[in-house]
């Protein structure tokens, strides 16, 4: 079957050794892929989910790109930039109060000609996503819906052929590990695992959603996005890994664990995370080593997914 791609993602991007930070854990050879660098607006994850939406909203014949995340959001600052590059109108429905001054990525939402519409109380963004969808729509801005973190059936296949890239890098590891939150990156990953034969072990560690929730979730819109690719596959809870037992401060609240991560990665490979995502990820992986849950003989890779941009954000700025 036949799938919709554009090609704006700086790919395959490139596997890197970690030798001292593996040295200073005393754990398993440590390996990132840096999907930070695809390209798009500081890249990040979502650049491979976007190539496949944006092509879908093109062959819609949409005009306006519509979707919603945290004031912060990496996917809203891509989803943005992608906008821009291919002459759609975009508005952003963000959880939170709008500062005098925009930083980070809201400042890049910005400067990318994004409308924002802010939601004090997150319990209302839903509600008010869709009132902006239908609002464009009967005003004829032919909108289309990017759901959060790109997480669709579409957008799940941007992680799905990533693992096909990573097989053809010819290198190996017994795991891999990356911060899992809407679902997206993390049924690709599952789907690509299955259609392109890694061996491996797909582990997401969670930054804000339970267990349950994940693999109930994951499992779903791996077997939906894989109909996508042709006959459709029945994924199982089962098959989806996830570990929830790093994110109970919740969502974007640092704590010592990240800032652990960051420095970390920053001191011993020259590597900046994010305060959010990565770092949280990071620092659950870290926390695993250190329990000794992966193998010496092991080989780990982590999934860079991006983000740094957040780094900047007046909320995280001199709190690292």
């Amino acid at each position: 079957m036949k799938v919709s791609r554009l090609n704006f993602a700086h790919l395959p991007t490139a596997i890197e050794e970690l030798p001292r930070l593996s040295d200073h854990l005393a754990g398993p050879r440590l390996l990132i892929k840096r999907d930070d660098q695809t390209g798009l607006a500081f890249g990040g994850n979502k650049t491979r989910k976007l190539e496949f939406l944006v092509a879908e909203a093109q062959e819609q014949g949409a005009r306006t790109l519509i979707s919603g995340g945290a004031l912060q959001s990496n996917h809203c600052r891509q989803t943005a930039a992608a906008a821009a590059r291919y002459g759609f109108e975009c508005t952003l429905v963000l959880t939170g109060e709008l500062p005098e001054k925009p930083s980070a990525n809201l400042l890049l939402d910005d400067l990318f000609g994004a409308k924002i519409v802010a939601v004090p109380d997150r319990k209302d963004r839903d509600r008010i996503l869709q009132e902006t969808f239908d609002n464009a729509l009967a005003e004829g801005k032919k909108p289309y819906l990017v759901p959060y973190g790109g997480s669709s059936p579409t957008g799940a296949l941007g992680y799905a052929f990533a693992v096909e890239e990573f097989m053809k890098q010819n290198v190996h590891a017994d795991w891999m590990v990356f911060g899992t939150s809407s679902g997206g990156t993390h049924a690709g990953l599952v789907l690509g695992q299955r259609v392109f034969g890694y061996q491996g072990k797909v582990l997401g560690i969670s930054i804000d959603e339970s267990e349950e929730w994940l693999k109930s979730h994951v499992s779903v819109l791996a077997s939906d996005a894989s109909e996508r690719l042709g006959e459709r596959i029945e994924f199982t809870q089962a098959d989806v890994y996830a570990n929830a037992d790093y994110c109970r401060a919740g969502y974007g609240v640092l704590t010592d664990a990240e800032r652990e991560a960051v420095n970390l990665f920053a001191k011993y490979e020259g590597l900046l995370l994010d305060p959010v995502y990565t770092g949280r990820a990071a620092a659950g992986m870290i926390a695993l080593i250190r329990k000794g849950f992966f193998k010496k003989d092991e080989t780990v890779l982590f999934w860079h997914t991006g983000g740094q941009p957040a780094l900047f954000a007046d909320k995280y700025a001199n709190k690292i």
